[in-house]
């Protein structure tokens, strides 16, 4: 019979048997996290729960799920007005192992309270600021030049000012960037206008059919995109407009990987164009299974 040293040994050895075993499976599952970076949410489709005063509950729900980051949107937004004390807030988010890189700033805001917002921003311990859409005139889908360089100009001084605080500007992609100038997409114009310094870009996958390729920018534009919007999205669906009488054209979402969209291939280019963070902005349903597809997805 052994020992109860030798009893002791064993059972230790056979305990650190079956830990290395299973170490091959945690660090695929590690590694499982697209580019390595905490999969996030964007938290504006839950907006109702922050509203509600249900943060805490929300970031409870999102870290159970396997969501590491989130991105808010400022207190200027309606729904996030609780949210204005920035300490209080991360902490909240700091107790549930979330952190918080980026928020999405109402343009007005940006122009006229720009130091209240970046004071906000720093409370959170965000390094990033961005807005949905340039204020620029558009009618039937097109703008003009004048209009475009107007925004460009007024953006750049925008980045130049959240850069001396520490802050990296960035700029998504809404109605205005998808309007036509001069026969081209404004928003590859502004990617021209932008100083890549100052303005990064974040890109939504769901306005695809408007902008374009993701892979097409990423590869295009190394190093000019700093985040992304994951939305599945089915380019085999019928076009928008196109849906039965009453429906206005809409489709029903679709979670990210129940698409058509090869999002290993996204990602790799992804790398390349320089992207920093990820965010999941989809219905509660779509957000679980998103981010249950995202946790499988080796890239």
């Amino acid at each position: 019979m052994a020992s109860p040293s030798r009893r002791e040994f064993l059972k230790r050895s056979a305990a650190d048997a079956a830990l290395l075993a299973l170490l091959p499976g945690i660090a695929r599952q590690v590694a499982a996290s697209p580019l390595g970076i905490p999969i996030g949410s964007q938290t504006y489709p839950h907006r109702k729960r922050i509203a509600d005063g249900d943060l805490a509950g929300l970031c409870r729900d999102l870290a159970a799920l396997g969501v590491g980051s989130v991105e808010l949107c400022s207190p200027a937004y309606e729904e996030f007005v609780s949210l204005a004390d920035g300490k209080r807030t991360r902490k909240i988010l700091e107790d549930h192992g979330l952190a918080c890189p980026s928020a999405h700033f109402e343009l007005e805001e940006l122009r006229t309270r720009q130091p209240q917002a970046i004071a906000w921003a720093h409370d959170l311990g965000m390094t990033q600021m961005g807005t949905a859409s340039l204020d620029g005139e558009v009618k039937d889908g097109t703008t003009t030049m004048d209009a475009v360089k107007r925004a460009a100009d007024e953006y750049n001084r925008i980045g130049e000012a959240a850069a001396k605080a520490g802050m990296q500007q960035f700029l998504h992609d809404e109605r205005f960037e998808m309007s036509k100038v001069d026969g081209r997409l404004t928003y590859e114009v502004l990617l021209e206008l932008l100083d890549p310094k100052l303005v990064k870009m974040q890109f939504q996958m769901s306005a695809m059919r408007a902008v374009g390729d993701p892979v097409g920018y990423f590869t295009k534009y190394p190093g000019r995109f700093i985040s992304m919007h994951l939305q599945g999205v089915d380019l085999n669906a019928p076009a928008p407009g196109s849906g039965p009488p009453g429906s206005g054209g809409r489709r029903a979402g679709v979670a990210v990987g129940k698409d058509s969209l090869d999002w290993a291939k996204i990602f790799a280019a992804a790398r390349t164009g320089g992207v920093k963070n990820y965010f999941v902005e989809q219905s509660w349903d779509l957000t679980v299974q998103s981010v249950g597809y995202l946790k499988t997805l080796a890239a």
